[in-house]
C-alpha cells in the first residue's frame, strides 16, 4: 500500500487512471446492488423514486419463501444446475489436462498435425454442430437425460489449448527427474503435473463452472422433462408467474449467482496466482 502511494506522488496519471477505473467498476456494480436491494423488498418499495439502496421496510424472507417453498420447483432445478456444471467441470478438467499434458510433455508420431487440427475445429461455431449433435444424442438414446448434455459438454479445445500452454512453460526437467526415480506417464501427470497446473486448473474450473451454469440453448434443445430443467429454464417459470413481482424474481436471481460467486471466492487465489506466475515468466 505504502509503495502504491509512493508511485501515486511520482506518477499523478496514475491516479487519475485509478478513479476513473474505480468508476467504471462501480457503474458495473450498479445493476448488482440494485437486485440485492430489490431482493429484501416490498414489491410496492420497488419503484420508489429516488432509488432506496437500503430497504426501509425488509421482506426478505417472505421473498426466500415465494423463492424456495412455493409451488415452483426452484430446489430441482437448483439440484439440477449443481449436478451438471459440478460433474462437467470435473470431468472437464481431468479431459483436457490429460490432452494437454500429451500434447505438450509426450512425443508421439503426428502431434503437431493432430493439434493443428484440433485448433482448426475452434473455428466451428457450436450453432453449427447443433443438427450433428442432435441426431447423435439420439441414436445414443441419450436424449433427455442429463449424462447426454454432461458428455456434449466435458471436452473442450479451448480448454485443451489453455492448459497445453500453460503445461509449455513447465520445466522438462521435472519430468526428466522423474523418470529417472521410475515414474511412468501417468505418475507424471498425477504426481507432478497437476500439482504445478494449480492456477490454470482454478482458471478452468472458474470458466467452466460458469459456462454450463449459464447454459441456456443446450438444455432448451436436449430437454422436455420439466424435472430435469437446470436454473436458467426453471427461471422461465418465474417470469412467467411473478412476471409482475420484481422482489421475488430478483429474490431468484440472487439465489442463481449464489453458487457463482463462493466457486469464484473459493478459487481466486489460485486464479491470481496463475496471473502473477504467467506475469513473471512473461
Amino acid at each position: 500500500m505504502h509503495k502504491f502511494k509512493e508511485d501515486l506522488k511520482k506518477n499523478p496519471s496514475k491516479l487519475i487512471v485509478t478513479i476513473i477505473l474505480g468508476i467504471i467498476s462501480i457503474a458495473f456494480l450498479i445493476p448488482l446492488i440494485w437486485m440485492l436491494s430489490t431482493s429484501a423488498k416490498f414489491e410496492s418499495d420497488v419503484m420508489v423514486f429516488p432509488i432506496e439502496w437500503i430497504p426501509t421496510r425488509w421482506n426478505f424472507v417472505e421473498n426466500f419463501k415465494a423463492v424456495w417453498m412455493s409451488e415452483v420447483p426452484f430446489t430441482t432445478f437448483y439440484l439440477n444446475s449443481i449436478k451438471l456444471a459440478s460433474i462437467t467441470t470435473l470431468v472437464t478438467i481431468i479431459v483436457s489436462s490429460m490432452a494437454a499434458y500429451s500434447f505438450s510433455k509426450l512425443r508421439f508420431p503426428g502431434k503437431s498435425l493432430l493439434f493443428g487440427m484440433l485448433m482448426a475445429f475452434m473455428m466451428i461455431p457450436e450453432q453449427a454442430t447443433l443438427v450433428p449433435r442432435y441426431i447423435m444424442v439420439k441414436w445414443f438414446g441419450l436424449f433427455n437425460t442429463h449424462e447426454g448434455l454432461i458428455l456434449m459438454a466435458m471436452f473442450s479445445i479451448y480448454f485443451t489449448f489453455l492448459m497445453r500452454q500453460y503445461m509449455v512453460g513447465i520445466s522438462d526437467e521435472y519430468i526428466e527427474a522423474a523418470k529417472m526415480d521410475g515414474a511412468g506417464y501417468f505418475k507424471i501427470y498425477w504426481k507432478i503435473m497437476l500439482p504445478l497446473c494449480r492456477p490454470i486448473i482454478a482458471t478452468v474450473g472458474i470458466i467452466k463452472f460458469i459456462w454450463v451454469w449459464n447454459d441456456y440453448q443446450n438444455p432448451l434443445i436436449f430437454l422436455y422433462d420439466e424435472k430435469l430443467y437446470p436454473i436458467t429454464l426453471g427461471m422461465q417459470y418465474f417470469k412467467t408467474e411473478y412476471s409482475e413481482n420484481y422482489a421475488v424474481m430478483m429474490m431468484a436471481a440472487l439465489s442463481a449467482i449464489l453458487p457463482l460467486i463462493i466457486v469464484f471466492i473459493i478459487l481466486q487465489r489460485n486464479v491470481i496466482a496463475g496471473i502473477s506466475l504467467g506475469g513473471v515468466k512473461g
